[in-house]
């Protein structure tokens, strides 16, 4: 699943909550930030789709214009510099679209990781993050809990009496389902490895001590956390689902389902995500040996309809509010 659809499925819960906060406070200047925002093509269409629902919501109340400060956060390796050359165009086109009607927009960068404070205490309205809070500084169930209530601690110094956060997350059914959802994408990616050592490729001992620090949490958990950390009320959460390959959740009656094409999109995907870890762990020359085997075994996963029913991602919108 990409973060463009991450960010597509959360938007009526993200517009929904800054809708909330927008009119129970009025600010004439709302601090949002965006919390692992990456440096993509994709990285403003959050920032875009709240100014969008808080535009629309202001008109209709007839209020004047208000300013908007957006600081995006990343660890200091992201392309903030991509980011800011592309400012010129999102001005431009939002002044465009909004007939000149908005008030100013600012936005900046912070660079750090949001397992701490990043910002002053008290001083955000609005925390959105999206595919960044189940990766974790080591592995698994109880770095979780930790990484996740050091990030709720953060947050709370930082956002406003009442102000609103939404995170978007993979996550699992249930506590004890750890076969239909991205742990089982891990275990495909596992077994690729391992088909390597046996082919004298990659050393086992390197294979052996590869982890993905990625963990998906089930919604029981994630309660269970929040209840414990005790900073913020939980205002909403939903779980919705999509298929390892995208493609899959969009098609048609005259859609034929070809198990190689969808292993290949399913491949590209993932890579993504893991390239990097994998060429930092196991160097840059095995890397296409990998993902190659690793489309034969998600292939091989396809050919079986039953596995084929299994194949999808679960999902986590959070919606919270800051305790006073």
């Amino acid at each position: 699943m990409t973060k463009k659809t991450a960010i597509t499925k959360a938007k009526e819960v993200v517009a929904s909550s800054i809708v909330d906060l927008y009119s129970r406070t009025l600010p004439k200047c709302l601090c949002i930030a965006d919390l692992g925002c990456g440096s993509g093509p994709n990285t403003l269409l959050v920032i875009t789709e709240i100014i969008d629902a808080i535009e629309l919501e202001r008109n209709g109340m007839g209020h004047p214009p208000l300013e908007y400060q957006v600081v995006l956060n990343d660890l200091p390796g992201n392309d903030f510099n991509s980011i800011f050359k592309s400012l010129p165009i999102f001005y431009e086109k939002t002044k465009k679209e909004k007939e000149h009607q908005m008030g100013p927009c600012f936005i900046s960068g912070v660079p750090g990781s949001f397992l701490g404070r990043l910002f002053p205490s008290k001083s955000l309205h609005f925390v959105h993050s999206s595919y960044g809070v189940h990766w974790l500084s080591q592995a698994y169930l109880k770095q979780f809990q930790k990484d996740f209530s050091v990030f709720l601690r953060s947050r709370y110094e930082e956002i406003v009496p009442g102000g609103h956060m939404v995170i978007t997350l993979l996550g699992r059914t249930s506590e004890d389902d750890f076969s239909t959802d991205f742990s089982c994408l891990k275990e495909l990616l596992a077994k690729s490895l391992n088909d390597l050592v046996s082919q004298g490729l990659i050393e086992e001992a390197k294979a052996d001590s590869f982890n993905l620090p990625l963990y998906a949490p089930c919604v029981e958990e994630v309660r269970a956390i929040l209840q414990t950390e005790g900073s913020f009320d939980l205002e909403k959460l939903e779980m919705f689902e999509t298929n390892w390959d995208l493609s899959l959740d969009n098609y048609n009656e005259e859609f034929v389902f070809d198990k190689y094409t969808s292993a290949q999109n399913i491949t590209r995907h993932l890579r993504a995500i893991t390239e990097s870890l994998l060429v930092q762990h196991l160097g840059d020359a095995i890397i296409n040996n990998i993902f190659q085997r690793f489309t034969e075994n998600i292939e091989k996963h396809l050919s079986e309809e039953k596995s084929r029913e299994k194949s999808r991602n679960v999902n986590l919108v959070i919606s919270l509010r800051s305790k006073n």
